[in-house]
């Protein structure tokens, strides 16, 4: 279920907020394959499932970086910004990926708005702790803390 926040002061009561779980994605080989050809990183853990039957997964696995991006798309099924003139992402405290997610898995976004607090320029600031979850395995796939900014 999506939350939706009108302007700042309905961003500032999601402090402390749950925002619960989006929904599952498959994990796709085509995805991996364009993502590595998007940034230029072909190792064959990733790209050549024939070779990494063999490697340390048993299969080929996604790129820690494309389960870091996905939580753009995956983040949007969570939260709903309205009534602001400009959100941007500010940044990441801190990302780890405990478990590699295999081609075929499923994964899906939970978070919570850690804290919110003013920002100059009639803004606020947003930390959201973010958990990618890979369905039926016991670690997750990415922990992240992310920054969002967000202007009247």
């Amino acid at each position: 279920m999506t939350t939706t926040a009108y302007g700042l002061d309905e961003i500032r009561a999601l402090a402390g907020k749950d925002l619960g779980h989006g929904g599952w994605l498959e994990i796709t080989q085509d995805r991996v394959n364009t993502f590595a050809d998007a940034t230029d990183d072909h190792q064959w853990i990733h790209t050549d499932p024939d070779r990494a039957k063999d490697g340390p997964f048993g299969g080929t696995i996604a790129h820690g970086y494309l389960t870091l991006s996905l939580l753009i798309p995956l983040f949007n099924e969570l939260l709903d910004i309205q009534g602001v003139k400009m959100s941007i992402n500010y940044g990441l405290d801190k990302v780890r990926f405990p478990s590699p997610v295999k081609v075929g898995a499923r994964v899906r976004l939970g978070a919570t708005v850690a804290s919110v607090e003013d920002v100059p320029g009639d803004g606020v600031q947003m930390h959201l702790d973010f958990t990618v979850e890979i369905e039926g395995a016991g670690k997750p796939a990415c922990v992240a803390r992310a920054i969002y900014r967000h202007y009247a």
